[in-house]
């Protein structure tokens, strides 16, 4: 699998309009060649070098198998869940300082829809049933 951006490229800058504080609108993301008995997609976006530990920008499941694509701004198909900023849906970039990386990743699902799953438990229902997945890593600085 390969997961494309139009609003930035690997490894590179994200625009302050995809930061919380400046926008916090989410970025246009794009898969391609997922394998084809996907039967849904996750979506996650995290931020490992967070004071605080890993911090979770955003969590997406049960999209359709049919989607490879979200564009900038959503709409957003499938279930959002909580992000560690305690709101449904895409939180962007709020470095305290310095410049982080923010892993975005889609996963190729075995299983139209992951039941009972919420921020605690999200990666290991992803894991058990992801057959393929594929990431990007924009920046931002504080």
């Amino acid at each position: 699998m390969k997961l494309i951006s139009d609003d930035f490229k690997h490894n590179e800058l994200l625009n302050a309009k995809f930061s919380y504080r400046k926008g916090n609108v989410s970025p246009h993301i794009k898969w391609e060649d997922a394998p084809t008995d996907t039967k849904s997609f996750a979506i996650s976006c995290n931020d490992p070098d967070a004071p605080v530990g890993d911090w979770i920008h955003w969590l997406v499941c049960n999209i359709p198998q049919d989607v490879n694509e979200i564009p900038q701004g959503g709409p957003i198909p499938g279930a959002e869940l909580k992000n560690d900023y305690g709101q449904k849906g895409y939180g962007g970039p709020a470095p305290p300082s310095g410049t982080h990386r923010y892993f975005f990743r889609v996963f190729a699902l075995n299983t139209e829809k992951l039941e009972d799953i919420n921020k605690r438990n999200f990666m290991q229902k992803v894991k058990e049933h992801t057959i393929d997945s594929a990431e990007i890593i924009g920046l931002y600085k504080a």
